[in-house]
């Protein structure tokens, strides 16, 4: 699925509103204004809401159902697209980990926001990378350090 959008620059809440929604869904930008994501219902659903945001925003937009080129193609955006929730992924093993030493009452609570948001990250990862064993195991293992109330 591909959102081709344009907003006026002024005023910049909705451009900046609609970048946060694109951001969430997990898209890659494959240049200003052209954004992509694996092609489901879910998916087209999302994309055709935000392009009519982006149309009650006096701007325009256009959701294209389309096909890569190569399976190379297809690789490296799923490689790109991989490698964004990699990112995420880590930072949460490392907050995992550095919450180790925390007070239980510190670990407790950081245990609850890093399972949120692997569930956030979940929602967006579209081509799991190996990092996303390791982030659920690291948060684990710290669950497994608090003690039950």
């Amino acid at each position: 699925m591909l959102l081709a959008y344009r907003l006026p620059r002024e005023p910049s809440a909705p451009r900046v509103t609609v970048w946060r929604k694109l951001r969430r869904l997990g898209v890659t930008q494959l240049v200003d204004g052209l954004v992509a994501l694996p092609a489901d219902a879910r998916t087209r659903e999302q994309l055709e809401w935000l392009a009519d945001e982006v149309v009650d925003a006096d701007g325009e937009a256009t959701v294209w159902l389309g096909r890569l080129g190569s399976a190379a193609q297809e690789r490296a955006l799923a490689r790109r697209m991989a490698g964004a929730v990699a990112v995420d992924y880590a930072a949460v093993a490392s907050d995992a980990e550095a919450a180790a030493s925390e007070p239980d009452v510190a670990r407790r609570r950081t245990v609850a926001r890093l399972r949120r948001e692997l569930q956030r990250i979940g929602r967006r990862d579209f081509f799991p990378p190996p990092e996303r064993d390791g982030a659920h195991t690291a948060v684990e293992r710290l669950a497994a350090t608090v003690s039950v109330p």
